[in-house]
């Protein structure tokens, strides 16, 4: 590997490669980084991952212990809550105004067809990964670049709050069908009845999330 000069735009490229690993469930809450082998394997200097390190820190996605180095964050039942809020916030919304033929939509169902294929297989890490991408479909309703970017940094705490379950088929398996018929709902023209529908979806996700996350830290 080449030396190189740390500069912005290639930090903020690597930190995005990186939270892409966190969103596909590739990295899990609590597993430790190696400097070494992710320099090697992201072709960057031990410098720009640093750098990379301190913008997903900043973000919440990373952590740095004490004699320990650094390992991907464990989100708090505080962090769990304040994702749901913020999910609902912008998902309802956007579904609720939602133009029926925007193109998303045909990304959202596309979506479903993965997680579908990916349920066959008894993939779940897949069923998560097109789950992630549906929700992002949503937020592209919106045709705001500023929250599709703001999106994909909650999209990776949520994936790390997913991590925590041992069971990652209880939490998705229901949600298949829910998404289906929240495409199927705005493909007949009935955002608001959609929107309504993922209410009651996000509701039911954060009880499962939760309820995961009280087990844990009861342990």
């Amino acid at each position: 590997m080449t030396s190189q000069t740390t500069t912005p735009g290639l930090a903020e490229e690597t930190a995005s490669r990186l939270r892409a690993r966190l969103v596909s469930g590739k990295l899990h809450p609590g597993e430790r980084l190696s400097e070494a082998r992710l320099a090697a394997e992201l072709e960057v200097s031990r410098n720009t991952l640093r750098e990379v390190f301190r913008l997903l820190t900043r973000e919440g996605l990373l952590t740095h212990l004490p004699n320990r180095g650094m390992s991907v964050a464990v989100p708090s039942m505080g962090t769990i809550l304040d994702i749901y809020r913020i999910r609902r916030l912008i998902e309802i919304p956007a579904l609720a105004q939602a133009w029926p033929r925007h193109a998303a939509v045909g990304r959202m169902a596309q979506a479903v067809a993965e997680a579908l294929q990916c349920r066959d297989r008894d993939d779940w890490l897949g069923v998560g990964s097109a789950n992630m991408a549906f929700h992002a479909a949503i937020v592209d309703l919106t045709d705001s670049p500023r929250l599709a970017g703001f999106f994909a940094q909650i999209t990776a705490e949520l994936r790390l709050a997913f991590g925590l379950m041992d069971t990652p088929e209880l939490l998705h398996a229901p949600f298949i069908e829910a998404n289906r018929q929240i495409v199927d709902l705005l493909q007949q023209g009935q955002p608001q009845a959609a929107s309504e529908r993922l209410a009651t979806y996000l509701d039911q996700s954060e009880r499962v999330v939760m309820a995961a996350f009280a087990r844990i830290d009861g342990q």
